[in-house]
This record gives C-alpha cells, sequence and structure tokens, in this order.
C-alpha cells in the first residue's frame, strides 16, 4: 500500500508526535508498505532509510531560537503564508490549518501516487480538500485539544483568559474536520471516549490503537541512581502537573537525599522555574530537553521511579517507555494513565490527581522500599514486551486504513 503519512511537526519527543512519526512509518515499512513522510517544522529526525521524507516549509515563526519571529516580506509568497501570519499576530495558532492547506497543495498534484493518507493530530481543513479530491483519509486523534484548553484557560491569569481561548481556536476547527472523516485513529479507549465526548463525533469513527515503545533500546539498566526521580513533560503547561511534583520533592528532601531529573523544556524565568527557586530545590532539579533517544532511555533505566503527574493524558508514552525500561512508576489516576499502567498496582501506584500529600507519601514510600521497587519494575517491563510494540501498532493501523479504501470504493 501507498501511504502519505502527513505531520504539522514531527521533531523527536516533540509531544510525542516525532516518536509516532518515525516508529509507526518503520513498522508500515517493515510490513512491506510504501511510506512517505509529509511534514512541517521541525522535521523529524532519524526515519527509517526506506521511508521518504516530503519537507513542507512553513514560516515557521516559533522556530528557536527566535520564536515569533517576524518574517521578512519577501518570504510572504502565498496566501497560506499570509494566514499563517495574520493568525500568528493575532494571538492564534495557525500551523493545524497552514500545514493542511500546504499539504493538500501538494497532494493534488500527486494525486495518483498514493492510496491512503494518514493524518497525525492536525484535522486542518485542507484534509477535506485531499478527501474531496478521492483519496481515503484517515486520522489520528491523540486525545482532544479541548482538554487542554479547558486546563490552560483555568490556570491563566484573568488578563490572559482571552489570549489563552484565541490560541485554541483551531481546537474548532478541528471538531469540524473530526466530524468528517469516517476513520479517526485513538491510542486508548479513554482517549476514545473523550473524543467522542467533546468533538461529537460518532464513536463507530473511532479505532483504538495503542502506542508502541522500542523494547531494544528502552530496558532496564545494570544499576539505578538512588532516590533518582524523573518525570517527563513534553510542555510546560498546567496540564502536566509538575508543579505538585515539585512541591512533593520540596518536602521528600527534608527527611531524603534524593533528586529530581526533569525532561522539560522549560519557558525562561517561566512558572515552573520561578516555583523551583521558591521551593528552593534548584540543587536537587536538574532539567534537560533536546535529548536523543538513547540518552532519554540512560536516563529513564537509571531512576529509581518515573513519576507522571499529569491532570489529563490521552495515553502516555513516557509511561510505556519508563515500564519498557523496568521503572517502578507513580502516576495520576487521571485520563488514560491507569489504562496504560493497569490498575492493579502491578506496574505502578496511581495517585488522585493535584493531590501533593498523597504524591508525596506514596513516592517516600516507594523510595524506602526497595522490594516494592523491583517488583513494580519487573512487572512494568513484562507489560511493556507483552502489550506494547510498534509491530502490533503498524498491523492495526493498516487494518484501518483497508476499511477506508473500502469505504472510498464502495462510494
Amino acid at each position: 500500500m501507498r501511504i502519505a503519512l502527513l505531520s504539522y511537526r514531527s521533531k523527536t519527543h516533540c509531544g510525542g508526535q516525532g516518536v509516532y512519526v518515525r516508529h509507526l512509518s518503520r513498522g508500515l515499512a517493515e510490513l512491506g508498505h510504501d511510506v512517505e513522510v509529509f511534514s512541517g517544522q521541525p522535521y523529524p529526525e532519524g526515519l527509517d532509510p526506506r521511508v521518504r521524507l516530503t519537507k513542507v516549509p512553513s514560516l515557521d515563526l516559533y522556530r528557536e531560537p527566535d520564536p515569533f519571529r517576524i518574517p521578512w516580506p519577501s518570504e510572504i509568497k502565498t496566501s497560506i503564508d499570509l494566514l499563517e501570519l495574520l493568525t500568528t499576530w493575532t494571538a492564534g495558532f495557525p500551523e493545524p490549518k497552514t500545514f493542511s492547506l500546504r499539504a493538500a497543495r501538494l497532494l493534488a498534484e500527486r494525486r495518483d501516487e498514493f492510496d491512503v493518507v494518514h493524518d497525525n493530530q492536525c484535522l486542518g481543513t485542507g484534509l477535506r480538500k485531499i478527501a474531496d479530491s478521492g483519496l481515503p483519509v484517515v486520522a489520528t486523534v491523540h486525545h482532544p485539544i479541548t482538554r487542554d484548553k479547558v486546563l490552560d484557560v483555568a490556570a491563566a491569569k484573568w488578563w490572559r483568559k482571552p489570549l489563552v481561548r484565541r490560541w485554541y481556536g483551531f481546537a474548532e476547527m478541528q471538531k469540524e474536520v473530526a466530524h468528517q472523516i469516517p476513520e479517526l485513529l485513538t491510542v486508548s479507549s479513554t482517549s476514545a471516549a473523550d473524543i467522542a465526548q467533546d468533538f461529537g463525533v460518532s464513536p463507530e469513527q473511532l479505532h483504538v490503537v495503542p502506542l508502541g515503545v522500542d523494547t531494544e533500546l528502552f530496558k532496564p539498566a545494570a544499576q539505578r541512581v538512588r532516590n533518582r526521580i524523573i518525570a517527563i513533560a513534553s510542555a510546560d503547561v498546567p496540564l502536566k502537573g509538575v508543579a505538585h511534583l515539585l512541591n512533593a520533592v520540596a518536602r521528600l528532601r527534608v527527611e531524603r537525599d534524593l533528586e529530581l531529573q526533569l525532561v522539560a523544556k522549560l519557558e525562561p524565568n517561566g512558572p515552573t522555574e520561578k516555583l523551583i527557586a521558591e521551593l528552593g530545590i534548584s540543587d536537587i532539579v536538574h532539567s534537560s530537553s533536546g535529548l536523543t533517544d538513547a540518552e532519554l532511555a540512560d536516563l529513564l533505566a537509571s531512576a529509581e521511579i518515573a513519576c507522571i503527574p499529569s491532570l489529563y493524558e490521552g495515553f502516555s508514552l513516557p509511561a510505556v517507555e519508563a515500564m519498557a525500561s523496568g521503572t517502578p512508576i507513580v502516576a495520576s489516576r487521571a485520563g488514560a494513565l491507569p489504562e496504560v499502567v493497569g490498575t492493579d498496582g502491578q506496574c505502578a501506584r496511581l495517585v488522585t490527581p493535584a493531590d501533593v500529600d498523597e504524591l508525596t507519601r506514596v513516592l517516600g514510600e516507594l523510595l524506602d522500599s526497595p522490594l516494592e521497587l523491583r517488583r513494580l519494575g519487573a512487572n512494568g517491563r513484562q507489560r511493556a514486551l507483552d502489550v506494547f510494540s510498534w509491530e502490533s501498532v503498524a498491523a492495526q493501523t493498516v487494518a484501518v486504513y483497508e476499511q477506508a479504501r473500502n469505504r472510498v470504493a464502495a462510494c
């Protein structure tokens, strides 16, 4: 099958989207399919040699080290460029829409080269143009962005709330587009229920295919660093619950010599950095970002506990990577986290979201229980091997592709 895989941004560990694109495309290639990734900036890294990459350049207005830059007039070459610029200048987030429109233009010229188009989390209006051309379209929705919006608006100061609402304006577009795509993929039954509720789509449109993990790369280490806790946050936002973990760590350090490895791109002088300073834990909190997969795997395997204090997760790739690493998990009883790690206590300890007292108590209990840490770690490793593999993800995804092709053929 000839597959066009669309992703409006794809750098590894860029909100998990890059991980999904890289591993799914490789799994599809392993099954003998012809895969071409169409991606906006930041572009994917480490694609399988059998997978082609077509870059879909934009104005790249959020790039490092100059986010929200002002482009040169000579860069504005099309109406889509102008739309991207004006949306950014009016506090909106244009990438899902403008990427989809650019991809639709590219695919209009190559209609006969593909059997199916698979969109990753974009849900831009350009997908309707692609579908209207007769190409079967499948879209992955990792979780409804509406959940992020509610939490971010609630956490914003009163004068910023209108700006946050404007930023999330693309969520309404995603709702409308989702209604018009008969085959939607998502990564957990929890996420499927939330998408059906928030987007108003039919449950029959949704197909649950969990994410996978490279169990050869993410594996247990011979030795771990005593009292090291690791947390991975794809974004420095309230949704990830990092503030609650920091408060718990501040309490635990009174009686323990511990450290927190925080894998996240923190906003300079932002709320997380300020809280670390206010709590007086700058000496034991070490933040890092832009890690390679190998570096992340080594760090995960070195920790005694992986903490996922999120207020909501549609899946949680870090949880699966931690399980594969044999690293015991303490996670919030929120979103799909119980579904991913299991509710029977064999692989993880679950705590009430945003409950700092409970989080502090459970982390302390585990740090004082080497036997329990070993039990949870071993069970987590086995769960990763038994349940989460990219080969299975690719095969289940192809089955949805076939359903989309058959539907279009029957029309």
